[in-house]
């Protein structure tokens, strides 16, 4: 463990704000504290950069060799690396800096800051120029990123607790820990990578409303906007959680949703200077981006494959206020530095509240040098069919998203909020709810073939019809056994273009019992025969129990099918106890069933059983299981997705230990 004195430097003369000074606090206590891998969450527009440098200068190094002050900075694009490198030499002039990216610009490994783009430091040998033993800390920014294999590879080159995705490869000797800090606006991951593979705790958070309403972030106003969209056939990525950009483009890429979006930025943002578009794939952009151009809007775009000179170009220009409306996909999500940013229209649905909140702090800088007052933020709501797990301004609030929301401001909206829960309204649904929380998913018993009901068990409106020992078998499946002389059977017709919905009854006779048809390898039944068909239920069941009286088992026979009949409360035979006991299911689902012993079961409970067994209830009954237990499955990942997305201070699991 480190001494205070030893580890930390004299505090440096930069004017830092009060949340910032907090955070250096809270990242210097758990270094002291003996935690290495620490995570720090400030949304954007906070100053992580300055943050993160001014931490680097009060991280004294372990020893008085000046081989041991040098500190390494990982972004993760050119555009950061200019950023961090320009921050470092502004509040730090003494210091020489350095950056370590691609072909044009290649560090020594002797500065006293390297910023050094992750894909660069994937080679060996630009790796190999920092030696771990050589610095005193390492700084990860868009440190959501730190779990993927790629910077595991990296990172695991100097802490050997970080597991490097390479099976060969050899952790570092370290005679000490070396710190590495990791700082992100969306400090969660939505792709099931567990970021406490790298990071042992986050230290500090800050949420951008929290931001926002004590006026360190820009003042913004917000506007729902309905569109005629439908995301409901839009499928879904099975590791992020998110939306497919090609599914979701096909819905919103349409001339009628493209105009809607430039009619709506002419009706509520025309007079704005600087406008961010975030679309869903390259194709959107440009018919986006054509779209403004039709309307007479001077509209540039920008994306992944852009040269990085032109992109270059094209951001100095929109920062010049040269033209008003950029639009991009994916590539301005992150690291963008454009304050004059005062309105963001969100073309894109999405399901991630990291990836929303990425996209709209792209608009909360200050930026009083630009006559900037606030950001406008417009986004588009489905109007046709509420699709679960889509994050927009009024689910952020925790809004219907139903609500009319019109240039409006966090005050305001967040009052809505506390009235509509003051007057007792139904919670609205919020894209963290849409999906019911597991805890309370439990599975419905399907016409359970097992379970020791007596009388029309799975049908107990049937009970109410007749009084005969009907048995239902599932699907809209009645089954009426004739004591040994064959069975009638009811099921649900669907409609065609010739007949309504209706129901159909046979009955099947018995020519001999089942022993001698075993022994002769035949069928112990006759063809079915058509008894009658009805237009509801109750018809079917009456006409079906007048049938068995007059023409299956007359008189006092009849008396045998009675629910009540007393063979039924006699005690089973153990040829009927055996014949369940075969084909009981072990597994968790039946474990009611399977806790109740065969010894007290009675006559009519195990035909009842044997009924629904032979009529395919069994099979239904787990049919109806397996799809419970996989909305029980969806609805628990659903969850974890979502609880990946929220970020708080404390200790992050690294699920691969486990």
């Amino acid at each position: 463990m480190f001494s205070s004195r030893r580890y930390f430097a004299s505090a440096v003369a930069v004017k830092l704000r009060p949340y910032q000074e907090s955070c250096l606090e809270a990242c210097k206590n758990a270094l002291q504290a003996g935690e290495t891998r620490i995570g720090v969450s400030l949304p954007t527009g906070a100053g992580k950069t300055t943050v993160f440098i001014s931490l680097l200068a009060q991280i004294s190094p372990p020893s008085h060799s000046p081989s041991t002050s040098r500190s390494l900075i990982i972004v993760n694009s050119i555009e950061l690396a200019r950023q961090a490198a320009a921050q470092a030499a502004i509040q730090f002039p003494q210091w020489r800096v350095e950056i370590e990216q691609g072909v044009k610009h290649k560090a020594s490994g002797n500065a006293d800051v390297t910023v050094a783009t992750y894909q660069t430091l994937l080679q060996p040998q630009r790796l190999a120029k920092f030696h771990p033993g050589n610095l005193k800390a390492v700084i990860v920014d868009e440190a959501h990123h730190a779990a993927a294999p790629s910077y595991r590879r990296i990172l695991a080159h100097f802490d050997p607790a970080i597991r490097s995705p390479d099976a060969t490869f050899q952790p570092p000797q370290l005679s000490r820990p070396i710190p590495i800090i990791g700082f992100s606006a969306t400090f969660g991951r939505h792709d099931g990578l567990a970021l406490g593979s790298v990071f042992q705790k986050i230290v500090y958070h800050r949420d951008f409303l929290e931001m926002i309403k004590e006026q360190w972030l820009c003042d913004v106003r917000f506007t729902s906007v309905k569109a005629n969209i439908d995301l409901r056939n839009v499928t879904v990525n099975s590791k992020t959680g998110d939306f497919n950009a090609t599914s979701l483009a096909h819905i919103i890429n349409t001339d009628t949703v493209n105009n809607l979006v430039v009619q709506a930025w002419l009706d509520r943002a025309r007079q704005r200077q600087s406008t961010l578009v975030f679309c869903v794939n390259i194709a959107h952009i440009r018919a986006l981006t054509k779209a403004f151009q039709d309307f007479g809007v001077d509209a540039r775009y920008l994306h992944s494959g852009t040269p990085a000179a032109e992109r270059h170009a094209l951001v100095t220009a929109f920062k010049a206020g040269e033209y008003p409306v950029l639009v991009n996909c994916a590539i301005l999500t992150e690291g963008a530095d454009i304050p004059n940013v005062d309105c963001v229209i969100v073309a894109r649905p999405t399901r991630s509240r990291n990836v929303f909140a990425q996209m709209i702090g792209r608009g909360m800088r200050q930026s009083p040098s630009t006559g900037k007052v606030n950001c406008h933020i417009i986004d588009f709501v489905d109007s046709t069919n509420r699709v679960a797990g889509v994050v927009s301004t009024p689910t952020l609030f925790g809004l219907d998203p139903e609500e009319l929301i019109d240039d409006q401001s966090v005050e305001t909206l967040e009052a809505r909020a506390r009235a509509q829960i003051a007057s007792g309204e139904q919670a609205p649904v919020d894209s963290r709810d849409d999906i019911p929380d597991p805890k309370y998913i439990t599975y419905v018993d399907y016409q359970n073939p097992f379970a020791l009901v007596n009388g029309c068990s799975g049908a107990p409106h049937v009970t109410k019809l007749s009084t005969n020992a009907w048995v239902g078998c599932g699907e809209d499946i009645y089954i009426l056994e004739c004591l040994g002389k064959g069975y009638i059977r009811i099921e649900r017709v669907a409609a065609d273009e010739e007949n309504p919905t209706h129901y159909r009854a046979t009955f099947t006779e018995a020519t001999m019992h089942m022993p001698s048809a075993k022994a002769f390898k035949v069928s112990p039944f006759m063809r079915k025969r058509l008894i009658m068909t009805a237009e509801t239920l109750g018809d079917a069941i009456r006409g079906c129990d007048t049938y068995a009286a007059q023409k299956v088992l007359r008189g006092s026979l009849a008396l045998g099918l009675l629910r009540t009949a007393k063979w039924r409360k006699v005690s089973a035979s153990d040829n009927q106890k055996n014949f369940i006991q075969k084909r009981r299911v072990k597994r968790a689902l039946d474990q009611d069933a399977a806790a109740a012993t065969l010894q007290n079961i009675t006559k009519g409970e195990a035909a009842n059983i044997i009924t629904r067994l032979k009529h395919g209830a069994k099979a239904h009954y787990e049919k109806k299981a397996r799809e419970a237990k996989k909305i029980f499955q969806l609805a628990e990942k659903e969850r974890q997705r979502k609880e990946r997305e929220t970020v708080q201070v404390g200790p992050l699991v690294d699920h691969e230990a486990r």
